[in-house]
């Protein structure tokens, strides 16, 4: 995969050349304040295929509901989150698919997994045949 990305205003330009790795909504509570919405939806890349094209990004650290810390970088004119990575993905990239150019990946970014499943809003389905994690990734099954 080689796919470009940038923030709402374009100060800020990514681009992953590497496989996707796992594809996930996400539906924490972090994910829900810096998308603005619902959760989140993500694909994961590797770290060493990710690379900033233009701009530096302002980034936050906290700790995740997970206990681990993660950072999330967004562009600091127009506020859009590109990318989050952290002490559960190792060198991976959690890319925010909407910022994404190509229209195409989000059509392909369908999730394998969701995230903090027990925080899903009632009013939203699961996806069929995402698995519902009740954390990250190392969680047991809801």
């Amino acid at each position: 995969m080689s796919n470009e990305g940038g923030c709402f205003c374009g100060n800020v330009r990514i681009k992953s050349t590497g496989d996707v790795q796992a594809k996930a909504l996400c539906h924490c509570a972090d994910c829900r304040k810096i998308s603005g919405s619902t959760y989140s939806t993500n694909i994961i890349v590797p770290g060493d295929g990710f690379s900033l094209l233009k701009g530096k990004p302002k980034e936050i650290t906290k700790k995740a509901d997970s206990g681990k810390s993660i950072t999330s970088y967004f562009c600091g004119d127009c506020g859009s989150t590109l990318w989050r990575q952290g002490e559960t993905f190792g060198d991976a990239r959690i890319l925010k698919v909407g910022v994404m150019d190509d229209p195409t990946i989000i059509e392909s970014a369908a999730p394998a997994v969701e995230l903090y499943a027990k925080e899903r809003v009632s009013w939203v389905s699961p996806i069929g045949g995402a698995g519902q994690k009740t954390g990250m990734p190392d969680s047991a099954d809801a």
